[in-house]
C-alpha cells in the first residue's frame, strides 16, 4: 500500500516538473512556495507571494476533535504576523469526513467560531489518489526528504523558513502553541535570509 501511495505521489509530481505562473514562462518547482493555490474565495494565489516570510502550512477541518486548534493558530497569527509569520490553512476532507462543507461554509465557520484572520485556502485533498500537488510535494520522499510521509490526520503542520525550505514538521496532536512549535517559529523568524515580504 505504501508503494502504491508513493507511486501516486510520484505521478502527481511528474506532472509538475514545471508549473506555469501567471505572466511568466514555466518555472520549475523547487519548494512548497513555488505552487499557485486558490484562496477560500476562489482567487488564484501564488505562494511565491509569501517568500521571505516564515510560513506555516496546516491542513484543517471543522468537525474534528482537534478543530479548537484554530484558536491557537489565530493567536500565533496575531502574535507573530508583524514579525513575518504567515499561516496558511488548507481545509481537507480526507479523515472521517470531518470537513464536509463548501468553501463558503468553511469560511463562515472559521470566522464566526474562531475569528480566523490568517489566510485560508480552498478545500483540497492532502492524501490519496486525488492528492493536491502541493501536498504531493510536501509528503514526497524525493521532494521533501526528512519531512516526507503521509499526512496522518487533520492539523498536521509544516514550517517553511525565510529561505523557502521546510524547516520543521509537527504531528496533528502537537498543539500550535506547544513549546517546540514556538521554538521552531521563533528560530525561523530570527533567520536573516531577507526581510519579510510586504503583503
Amino acid at each position: 500500500m505504501k508503494t502504491f501511495a508513493r507511486t501516486l505521489r510520484m505521478l502527481a509530481l511528474a506532472a509538475l516538473v514545471a508549473v506555469p505562473l501567471a505572466g511568466s514562462e514555466e518555472t520549475a518547482v523547487n519548494g512548497p512556495l513555488d505552487f499557485t493555490m486558490k484562496t477560500i474565495d476562489g482567487t488564484e494565489k501564488p505562494l511565491a507571494d509569501y517568500k521571505g516570510n516564515v510560513v506555516m502550512i496546516v491542513n484543517t477541518a471543522s468537525k474534528c476533535g482537534l478543530t479548537p486548534q484554530y484558536e491557537a493558530l489565530e493567536a500565533l497569527h496575531e502574535k507573530y504576523a508583524d514579525k513575518g509569520l504567515r499561516i496558511l490553512g488548507f481545509p481537507a476532507n480526507n479523515f472521517m469526513g470531518q470537513e464536509p462543507g463548501t468553501n463558503d461554509e468553511i469560511k463562515f465557520f472559521c470566522q464566526s467560531k474562531y475569528d480566523v484572520k490568517f489566510d485560508m485556502f480552498s478545500k483540497i485533498s492532502v492524501k490519496g489518489d486525488d492528492i493536491d500537488p502541493l501536498y504531493a510535494w510536501l509528503t514526497g520522499e524525493d521532494t521533501n526528504k526528512g519531512f516526507d510521509g503521509d499526512i496522518n490526520w487533520n492539523f498536521e503542520k509544516f514550517i517553511i523558513g525565510r529561505d523557502g525550505k521546510v524547516a520543521a514538521r509537527f504531528s496533528p496532536k502537537t498543539k500550535p502553541d506547544a513549546p517546540e512549535v514556538i521554538e521552531a517559529i521563533e528560530s525561523a523568524l530570527e533567520a536573516s535570509v531577507e526581510a519579510p515580504a510586504q503583503q
